[in-house]
């Protein structure tokens, strides 16, 4: 059993724990377990009243076998539930029963017998309309939008030079159009019309943001540490990249990775040693997988990275997929949209399925940078790596260290460690860089000709200023 006696007398009831009397009528248990199996899974417990009296379940013994039907008869699909029974002492101090069902998370959508969906959300079971429940139909793959049919397209609309192009990567020696039309459901008899599925639009066609006008990548850049709106406004680059699924995997790459800084340090080993301020396949994995998962049947929204001079969140249109969650990310993977992950893998942007989480989180530890942080908002997936200590100087500081072209690699080393610490001494510097104190004379004497820094006070209780 996952809680003592004490616990599922006292724990308060949430996302995963819900309690009910043995009086209650079995049929309206289904909304229960349907969306416990369809969220995170759970426990419910019954012979417990909704005042936390205990009433059990002995003398309710016609109401509790129909309660035991009911993950099987009154849920379609059935409800793998487990069950158990816990002594206890009901309100009359008696001995007694609590009946304990233990709903596991299901990768398949439950509805109740009235074909009604419900999933768990805090501690009420919510029924979905049908927007939500086809959501929720695409979050676990019951359904694919990507296979769904576009209205008005076909194949007039496909880039047929570009389908060639992918036809010769991939071996494939028939025509462009015999592959689209021959493989993947790509092209779909729909109400006596010949359309294109929602992948193929998205991955072949020559103007995909005609039907899909959010499919797209924004990049928005800010100066500090927070979005500002109103005259504090903040933002200080704003990109948009459209076209097929691989133009915005290659445009997006390009652009951030130029926003990227790097760092350069002198190593115990007597060499200069460049180090980006986040690992390359991390920020490129999070944005790859924004754009190979994101939910396509979500219209009104894009994906968008915002950058801030401590981190970087990516903003992807849908919940996490199938039976993936928060606590299982690492180690559970499910593919929204296969075939598009399909095709970055053969352009291997996509590597192994199913590793690229935990190698981000493993290669975050290895760079000694906080791990990757993912939230759920509403129907929001965001994901937020942070670059630690690489940047401690502020905005201004990183701008002046990158893009001071004439600074060699010593004067950058000095400067960086004279931004993080305006005081500090040539001893400390020699200590910190490793260099020699008169290889550190001539760096600081280079930079304050070149006017970037200055000395305040004396040099004995002064500090140093970065002049912008």
């Amino acid at each position: 059993m996952e809680f003592t006696l004490e616990e599922l007398l006292t724990k308060k009831e949430g996302q995963t724990y819900d309690r009910k009397s043995a009086r209650k009528d079995p049929k309206g248990l289904s909304n229960h377990i349907v969306a416990f199996a369809n969220a995170d899974g759970g426990t419910l417990v019954i012979g417990i009243e909704d005042d936390f009296t205990v009433t059990g379940i002995d003398d309710y013994t016609n109401n509790v076998n129909d309660i035991l039907r009911v993950p099987f008869d009154y849920c379609t699909p059935s409800v793998r539930a487990a069950i158990e029974t816990v002594d206890c002492t009901d309100k009359n101090g008696k001995p007694n029963h609590l009946l304990v069902m233990t709903v596991p998370q299901s990768s398949e959508l439950h509805a109740n017998q009235q074909d009604e969906v419900y999933y768990r959300m805090g501690d009420k079971s919510k029924k979905l309309n049908f927007d939500e429940r086809l959501q929720l139909m695409y979050a676990k793959g019951s359904r694919y939008y990507e296979d769904e049919p576009v209205y008005r397209s076909s194949m007039d609309d496909i880039d047929l030079d570009f389908v060639a192009e992918y036809c010769k990567k991939i071996g494939y020696k028939k025509s462009a159009e015999e592959y689209i039309r021959q493989n993947h459901d790509f092209m779909i008899q729909h109400n006596g019309r010949e359309e294109l599925s929602g992948a193929a639009v998205l991955l072949f066609a020559k103007n995909p943001q005609r039907f899909f006008q959010r499919a797209r990548v924004r990049f928005i850049r800010y100066d500090g540490t927070e979005a500002k709106v109103g005259t504090e406004m903040n933002v200080i680059k704003d990109k948009m990249f459209e076209g097929k699924i691989l133009d915005i995997v290659r445009s997006s790459l390009d652009f951030v990775g130029n926003q990227i800084k790097e760092r350069t340090r002198l190593g115990k080993d007597g060499r200069f040693h460049t180090t980006p301020e986040y690992p390359e396949f991390v920020w490129k994995e999070i944005i790859i997988n924004a754009i190979a998962h994101r939910d396509y049947s979500i219209k009104g929204t894009d994906i968008q990275i915002k950058m801030f001079d401590d981190h970087i969140t990516v903003e992807s249109p849908g919940i996490l997929p199938g039976i993936v969650r928060l606590n299982n990310l690492r180690s559970v993977h499910f593919s929204r949209n296969p075939k598009i992950a399909r095709f970055l893998q053969e352009y291997e942007y996509v590597k192994e399925f199913g590793e690229g989480v935990d190698r981000m989180f493993n290669e975050m530890e290895a760079a000694g940078l906080p791990a990757p942080e993912y939230h759920d908002n509403a129907f929001m997936l965001n994901a937020t790596i942070r670059n630690g200590a690489i940047n401690k100087t502020n905005g201004a500081i990183n701008e002046v260290i990158n893009e001071a072209i004439n600074l060699t690699i010593v004067e950058k080393a000095v400067l960086e460690e004279i931004a993080k610490m305006p005081n500090i001494t040539k001893e400390q510097l020699h200590t910190i860089t490793s260099l020699g104190k008169s290889t550190i004379d001539r760096a600081i004497r280079s930079l304050k000709e070149k006017e970037i820094i200055t000395r305040v006070g004396s040099n004995k209780t002064g500090h140093w200023e970065i002049v912008k």
